[in-house]
């Protein structure tokens, strides 16, 4: 959880800083089975759990780096990364992704926020550019680092 309350006036001098790490979420073959479900992406390294132990070189199966990339908002959400007073968030893109580590089933992510920018885009819209960092637990290098873009909306009342 973020260090303080944020507020629309104070995110402009937290650039730079981090906003918070999430909890650990267990990345398990149920989950990448669902999602490979879900995309229709069945491809054995994700899904063929005896294929993987046998032929792939991380010995089991790996989550799906778009799997891994959509874990983002869940944990942006419990990092409570964004400024009181927000009636609505949207996605607005995605400027830079780099799949670093494949994620093993069987492991645990977590997520690290750097404030990038928090510019005002028209009348109570502001947008946030985040630098995102999805750790795996017990590897060195990351799974991914994603600079995400948010759109907020801010609550008339405030």
């Amino acid at each position: 959880m973020p260090k303080q309350t944020l507020t629309f006036e104070s995110m402009g001098g937290l650039l730079g800083e981090e906003l918070g790490v999430s909890s650990w979420i267990a990345v398990d073959q149920d989950m990448i089975d669902r999602f490979a479900d879900t995309t229709q992406d069945r491809q054995w390294i994700h899904v063929d759990v005896d294929r993987a132990r046998r032929e792939s070189p991380f010995g089991t199966t790996i989550a799906h780096g778009y799997l891994t990339l959509s874990l983002i908002p869940v944990m942006s959400y419990e990092i409570g990364a964004r400024p009181a007073g927000v009636a609505a968030t949207l996605n607005y893109g995605l400027d830079k992704v780099r799949f670093l580590t494949p994620v093993r089933a069987g492991s645990r992510v977590r997520m690290r926020t750097r404030l990038l920018s928090f510019e005002p885009k028209g009348a109570g819209q502001f947008l946030m550019k985040s630098l995102n960092t999805i750790e795996i637990e017990g590897e060195e290098k990351p799974a991914l680092i994603a600079e995400t873009l948010a759109l907020l909306i801010r609550d008339a009342a405030t």
